[in-house]
């Protein structure tokens, strides 16, 4: 519950503030006093936090100022030595539970903690509820040896959960949550905190949800934090995850330069991208299998980076273009390479969504050499017409390997429909768009904002 207190002459008062839902809970008094406390429903979360924003704002106007938590517990003990240990295998638990045997002998909680998890994970049934309920307790008794009293004020269903393994965390989620719930939620100050802290050293999987709901939503400081902190531990990567459009249209949020934090992640194996503004420099990913990239904008540079990346791991990619009328310039002709399959070894998906121009990559893919290697592909979301279903059914030897084929959302009608339909096992065809044509003849992708 954030905190703010006042204090002029011999006047000295604190006010805190919560929102959950429709719900806001006040509490208030002289300080060193428990206070008084108070709860108020209104209409409609949205109504809730209106009234939130105007209580604080009026306490500020007043000279009251807000309080950071203070870390009164004990802080955590660290071993470098025993850390790198860990470092050089962070999925082998021998590193963990020597430094468990050292925590224990210092009066660290995190000792016991990796003990009680490490134990858990090698039995069943009632003994292991027993042991997790048991170093749930720990860690709640703890929490603020372990976290620290600024992330534990953040945590929460929306702005920030975690995952632990072994006595530290293995993944999180970061994002601004419902409706400015905290005005003063800070993401990357959270971040940084959570990548800075010793449970953080070794997280492996990491989830950052919209970085604002004000003016600005972009991610250009998340990553330059992101840049400068990432553990070498984090394998799985996920920037925007957002609801669209019911948070946020996919143009709305520029992913910006990410060029400097792939650079410093080469030990990524899965990696999500999810907005606009894609700037990705050269793509050096060498342990990389899962990479998707969800646009409605995709800048051309951007294409061809994707399409002249080496990735001999790759097992599944997937591509959101966009169209022109957001900033979406890529053209089928830039995906060459990708149907070539250069540098895509154990390629096994391929997703070309949401494009423009997929009548153009119609006839390229019946002809590619990456067909022949996947298991399956996905064209959803694009510009498929009747006239590019008969091509694709002209060459249906080239697809019947195919596990699956994905044409949802694209311009065809029952006759296009029926045309793929055999080309393999399973064909999606889901729900097709009505065509729109404008006086130019354009068409236009599925997702265009």
């Amino acid at each position: 519950m954030p905190r703010f207190e006042y204090t002029e002459g011999t006047s000295s008062r604190f006010w805190e503030i919560e929102r959950k839902g429709a719900v806001i809970t006040t509490r208030w008094g002289r300080l060193g006093t428990e206070g008084q406390v108070k709860a108020q429903t209104l209409k409609t979360p949205y109504a809730a936090m209106t009234a939130y924003q105007k209580q604080v704002l009026e306490k500020t106007k007043k000279g009251y100022t807000r309080v950071k938590p203070k870390d009164t517990a004990p802080a955590p003990k660290t071993n470098p030595e025993l850390e790198a240990a860990i470092l050089q295998a962070p999925d082998a638990d021998d590193g963990y539970l020597v430094y468990a045997d050292w925590l224990q002998g210092q009066g660290d909680p995190r000792g016991e903690l990796i003990a009680l998890q490490h134990a858990q994970q090698q039995v069943q049934g009632a003994e292991a509820t027993r042991l997790k309920r048991k170093a749930a307790a720990l860690y709640k008794e703890n929490q603020g040896t372990l976290l620290g009293a600024g992330l534990m004020s953040m945590l929460g269903e929306k702005s920030l959960t975690l995952a632990w393994h072994l006595g530290f965390i293995r993944g999180a989620r970061v994002a601004a949550s419902d409706f400015n719930a905290d005005p003063d939620f800070d993401i990357v100050e959270v971040l940084t905190m959570l990548l800075r802290h010793p449970s953080g050293r070794f997280l492996q999987e990491l989830t950052l949800g919209l970085p604002d709901r004000d003016d600005d939503p972009g991610y250009n400081e998340v990553v330059e934090v992101l840049t400068k902190w990432a553990p070498t531990t984090l394998k799985t990567l996920f920037i925007g995850d957002f609801v669209f459009p019911d948070e946020a249209e996919l143009s709305w949020v520029p992913l910006g330069n990410l060029a400097p934090l792939l650079k410093a992640l080469p030990q990524l194996t899965s990696l999500r991208l999810r907005g606009g503004d894609a700037r990705l420099g050269t793509l050096d990913l060498p342990e990389l299998r899962r990479f998707t990239l969800e646009s409605a904008a995709l800048p051309r540079t951007a294409v061809q980076a994707i399409a002249s990346a080496q990735w001999p791991k790759l097992e599944h990619l997937e591509v959101w273009f966009g169209g022109d009328e957001h900033g979406g310039r890529g053209r089928a002709s830039d995906v060459q390479p990708i149907l070539d399959a250069a540098g895509l070894p154990r390629l096994k998906h391929l997703g070309l969504s949401n494009a423009a121009f997929s009548e153009d990559l119609a006839p390229l893919l019946t002809k590619s050499k990456v067909l022949r290697q996947l298991e399956s592909l996905d064209l959803s979301n694009g510009t498929l017409r009747d006239s590019d279903a008969a091509v694709l059914a002209a060459s249906a030897a080239a697809f019947k390997h195919l596990k699956k084929l994905d044409v949802s959302r694209n311009l065809l009608t029952r006759k296009g429909v029926k045309l793929l339909a055999n080309l393999c096992p399973v064909v999606a065809t889901g729900s097709q768009r009505d065509e729109f044509d404008d006086e130019e003849g354009l068409r236009y992708a599925a997702v265009g904002e």
